[in-house]
């Protein structure tokens, strides 16, 4: 009766982890993708108040949004691995 107990707990605590790492990734892809339309929309704004400096605000927007894509991928792989182990 205790072997089977442990068990189930043990396989229900593996199915809670995994579903853990899934709502992660979930949560880390909609995180990046406000962040880009945030950033985008910001330098847009910037843009209009300032056209002179478009070039400098669009490769800062660049930048930020190229460093924000590669945390969100970070997060997703950590997340994904917590999946597969």
């Amino acid at each position: 009766m205790l072997l089977s107990t442990v068990l189930l707990q043990a396989a229900g605590a593996a199915v809670w982890g995994k579903v853990a790492g899934a709502a992660g990734a979930a949560v880390a892809a909609l995180a990046a993708a406000w962040g880009i339309g945030k950033i985008g929309s910001s330098a847009m704004e910037a843009i209009a108040r300032q056209p002179e400096s478009a070039g400098n605000i669009r490769t800062a927007m660049l930048i930020i949004g190229a460093l924000v894509e590669g945390a969100c991928l970070f997060a997703i792989i950590a997340c994904l691995m917590s999946i597969v182990m």
